[in-house]
């Protein structure tokens, strides 16, 4: 029999099967936070980020919170990991004291080498190359509005082909669903390892992956449009003016909107930089769903930490 998964690690880790069970999980999370709140009853879980964070730090303590745990919040600065301290050490003493240990950073390198050495489970919250407990949070969104049928609808991308875009690739595919992911070309668009990944996931789903440079026929028919911030945290402002210039046709605005289904919605990671790569009018409208997505990264936090702490995800 084969063991159950252990950590989140990237947003491949998770089979159709999981992402449903947590899902559904996380759907009567949403209704009751606290139904299992003895689940890490005098338990903690440390919440490791080097990055600056608004809807991944209080989703993940509250989360915590709610399943009568105890989260530790700590800063690169906080940890002997600032002077040098390796992260295979850190993983052990962490492991030594916590239940599970969630990370937001910045190479994904760290997250791996961290689920590696930890014998506790470890979800990765966001580095450069994956966000696959956004992603959770987007489908349960979905899923309320569309209800569990996608056939012939098209979930599309705008924007940087950044870890969002990714993580959407990825367990789009996995999800059997048509992903389309319109960048401009060159050094904006998703890794074409990403891209043979998702293509070979989607084979296997009945999933379809479209890349395409053309943000008006990607639009056309559309059942989601989601775009993400154009400068990523970690980004050399140097390349602003230029990847500006490369992402404006790519904004999401009232026109584009027009060219979608009928019953299109509209969805966003956050922050929001509005009059940059999403007007006002369309993120404050009533297609919107980004609320509704930022109060499910907590609800989907809190069902990974349910069957992980358990080992009840079987992944891939």
């Amino acid at each position: 029999m084969a063991s159950p998964l252990k950590s989140l690690l990237r947003s491949s880790d998770l089979s159709k099967s999981d992402i449903e069970l947590l899902l559904n999980t996380a759907s009567k999370f949403a209704k009751n936070p606290l139904r299992a709140k003895k689940t890490l009853a005098k338990r903690t879980v440390a919440i490791y980020m080097t990055k600056s964070s608004t809807r991944t730090r209080l989703a993940s303590e509250t989360a915590v919170a709610h399943l009568g745990g105890t989260p530790i919040f700590l800063r690169a600065d906080d940890l002997q990991i600032g002077r040098g301290e390796t992260i295979s050490d850190t993983a052990k003493i962490i492991s030594g004291f916590c239940s599970a240990l969630i990370v937001r950073t910045f190479a994904q390198s760290d997250v791996d080498e961290l689920g590696k050495y930890a014998s506790v489970p470890v979800i990765n919250a966001l580095t450069d190359d994956d966000h696959p407990t956004q992603l959770l949070a987007d489908w349960l969104t979905i899923r309320e509005n569309f209800g569990r049928d996608i056939k012939n609808r098209k979930f599309v991308y705008l924007g940087d082909g950044n870890n969002v875009a990714n993580a959407w690739l990825i367990m789009g595919a996995t999800m059997g669903a048509h992903v389309v992911v319109a960048t401009p070309g060159g050094k904006w668009a998703p890794k074409s390892s990403i891209v043979e990944a998702a293509n070979k996931i989607a084979k296997l789903s009945g999933g379809k992956i479209e890349i395409t440079t053309d943000p008006q026929a990607a639009a056309k028919d559309a059942s989601v449009i989601y775009t993400d911030v154009w400068m990523s945290m970690g980004d050399s402002e140097s390349d602003r003016a230029e990847k500006f210039t490369a992402l404006t046709p790519f904004a999401v605005t009232n026109e584009l909107m027009k060219l979608t289904a009928k019953d299109s919605i509209f969805m966003h990671c956050l922050p929001a930089h509005r009059g940059e790569e999403v007007a006002a009018e369309v993120i404050d409208g009533p297609k919107s769903l980004v609320w509704r997505q930022a109060f499910h990264r907590r609800t989907t936090i809190q069902a990974l930490l349910y069957h992980l702490t358990r080992g009840e995800l079987k992944g891939n």
